[in-house]
């Protein structure tokens, strides 16, 4: 018997008992290949074949798709599998002793896979362009992903994907996250594994806001969640996917019929502290090890323009210059990909001087002890590490603030806060706050702003004295 048994093609017939309807497998040699003239491209031989020479963990023989054009062949495997005690190698077909439905389904998938190729063969053919087994292959990856494209969550993976490669992880690990709460939604309300974007409509929305409110999801995280989605069917419409007609979110006070992102409360519990606060800090005295940096990040952060922890931590020695009095920091946001230049002030410059001798190695070692080259040297190492790390920072902090008499709890990001509401009140106007802050706008940094509380606005009347 030879190594690969072929499956020739399927015919539908009418058994001898009224009503009784089958599907059987007939197989038959290889034909000749098709005829090429000088007029016409000729057409690539598609079939599906049991590969008995090729056994899988659990006995099973696969079925495998093999493309034939100019005596060349490639495959593809479909993924199915058949235990060879079901398999007549005699007639070359599915024995009738296999169990139905799946026996009938096993037929008709397999059906499917070669007439997908089949097909794909003719339209090369239609069109009389030059090809050969390889092209017809790539011919059904490329209408497999258009067809994927025109379906929301399909899509996000695909932005998801393109993110990674770019070195987004930020981002991407929201596209994510976004996509995992819609998924949960959209299986449990439609019953189906994805939708297509005309199906992501005002009602969709306010059906996904309402499932994620019952699971006390707050304004900001629904804030970041429509945000995500919104900027998805953008970039949808933008490449084509799909028709701005069918853009649900409203864009203007004439479309007040839509669904609203910027209805969310984004002002926040106080989350910024005074001066005098940040001297309690400074003053408090370290003995552990984690507190010890988890209180520099902190003070880094504050003297260095509120910069973000994932950033701070990645910083290298070669982002330093300038001499040991009038040191620059010059560094590029991972979030937002803005270049920042910052004057090290005295507070900071100590405490990069205290890691010089801990951490120094050459210019492209980590200024700070969170990461190192060797274990952490993948985009997606650094990612997982820093997100470990920040867990244990903001639990130290916590601590420390509570050994300190603060009553906010302190975080990294209570320090970019800090920073904000220190410039404000010593009467830097909102646009250099927002410049000093990397914002898109002058809108994100109002919302820091206004979660300032009246002591603090009653503190900035005091300076009129």
């Amino acid at each position: 018997m030879p190594s690969i048994a072929r499956i020739g093609y399927f015919t539908r017939f009418v058994g001898t008992t009224v009503g009784t309807n089958r599907w059987c497998l007939h197989f038959q040699q290889e034909p000749s290949m098709s005829k090429t003239t000088e007029h016409k491209e000729g057409k690539a031989t598609v079939k599906v074949y049991y590969k008995v020479g090729k056994t899988l963990a659990d006995g099973s023989h696969p079925f495998m798709v093999r493309i034939t054009k100019n005596r060349k062949q490639v495959f593809r495997s479909t993924g199915l599998s058949l235990h060879p005690k079901y398999w007549n190698p005699k007639s070359k077909e599915i024995r009738r002793s296999y169990p139905e439905p799946d026996r009938d389904k096993l037929i008709k998938a397999l059906e499917a896979w070669r007439k997908k190729y089949e097909d794909a063969a003719d339209s090369l053919v239609a069109e009389d362009e030059q090809h050969d087994a390889e092209t017809v292959l790539r011919k059904v990856s490329e209408t497999r992903k258009a067809t994927r494209r025109v379906l929301l969550l399909a899509y996000v993976a695909e932005l998801v994907e393109a993110q990674e490669k770019a070195g987004q992880l930020g981002n991407a690990r929201v596209y994510r996250q976004t996509a995992t709460e819609l998924r949960r939604f959209i299986i449990d309300e439609y019953k189906v594994d994805d939708v297509p974007f005309s199906r992501v409509t005002v009602a969709f929305c306010n059906e996904w806001e309402a499932t994620l409110r019952a699971t006390k999801a707050e304004d900001t995280t629904l804030s970041l969640r429509f945000r995500t989605l919104r900027a998805v069917l953008n970039k949808a419409i933008a490449n084509g996917l799909t028709k701005a007609e069918h853009y649900p979110f409203s864009r203007n006070r004439a479309e007040q019929h839509k669904y609203s992102v910027s209805k969310f409360d984004l002002t926040t519990r106080k989350r910024a502290i005074s001066r005098a606060e940040l001297r309690l800090l400074e003053a408090l005295p370290t003995t552990d090890n984690r507190a010890g940096k988890a209180k520099d990040a902190f003070l880094f952060s504050y003297y260095c323009g509120g910069i973000n922890f994932v950033d701070l931590a990645q910083l290298r020695w070669r982002d330093l210059s300038g001499p040991a009095d009038a040191q620059r920091l010059d560094y590029v946001r991972q979030k937002t990909g803005g270049k920042f230049s910052v004057k090290l002030l005295p507070p900071a410059a100590a405490i990069i001087a205290q890691y010089h001798p801990l951490t120094y190695t050459g210019p492209e070692s980590y200024v700070f002890p969170f990461l190192t080259m060797q274990k952490h040297d993948t985009p997606e190492k650094r990612l997982v590490r820093l997100q470990n790390v920040l867990g244990w920072v903001n639990k130290s902090l916590k601590l420390l603030g509570e050994q300190a008499g603060i009553s906010t709890p302190l975080t990294t990001y209570v320090a970019r806060h800090s920073f904000a509401q220190t410039l404000k009140l010593g009467g830097a106007q909102t646009g250099i706050i927002s410049q000093a802050m990397g914002h898109k706008s002058e809108a994100v940094t109002a919302i820091y702003l206004d979660s300032f509380g009246s002591d603090l606005v009653d503190s900035a009347f005091e300076h009129l004295l």
